[in-house]
């Protein structure tokens, strides 16, 4: 089983404010969407309270949640309370490639245990006022496997660039 961070990330590693996203890209909504359909995605408990309550469980994936509160429910949604069983249990269901989609501590915690295949990043071409970041990763020990840059329009007012890192092993 693939393990594989996605994330959008602004040029000082910016990821949240407040416990939101802190720009409004539909082409990275999409992208995130494409990529992550039909898989097991995994999240921390604060990132998945901050997605709108219309969108939760995010739909055709199999939510996982991490939280060490015992007591913790969310209706169509697995709760596990660490990173390892998470992905266990999705390897037990025969995942072929999980997706660990924040927030900080999540992604920080990956990154540390070694646990993470590939980085799926949209690297957002501006800097933005926030609270939570994306830790800083060693992209000697990772190699660009695809790149595909965007100009911002109407719709999507920032330049930024969809990047998939694979693990130099």
């Amino acid at each position: 089983m693939i393990v594989s961070i996605i994330a959008a990330v602004g040029k000082n590693n910016e990821i949240g404010y407040h416990g939101d996203l802190i720009w409004h890209l539909p082409k990275d909504m999409k992208y995130f969407k494409d990529v992550t359909y039909f898989h097991h995605i995994i999240t921390g408990r604060k990132n998945y309270i901050s997605i709108p309550e219309k969108f939760r469980p995010l739909s055709n994936r199999k939510n996982i949640v991490l939280t060490r509160d015992k007591n913790f429910f969310e209706p169509g949604c697995i709760i596990k309370n660490s990173l390892e069983e998470a992905l266990s249990y999705a390897k037990s269901n025969n995942e072929t490639e999980v997706f660990i989609i924040g927030g900080g501590q999540i992604y920080a915690e990956a990154l540390e245990k070694k646990l993470v295949d590939k980085i799926y990043i949209t690297h957002i071409h501006d800097c933005f006022q926030a609270d939570t970041f994306f830790p800083k990763v060693d992209y000697t020990q990772w190699s660009l496997i695809f790149k595909q840059d965007h100009t911002g329009d109407e719709k999507n007012k920032h330049n930024f660039t969809f990047a998939v890192y694979q693990k130099i092993i």
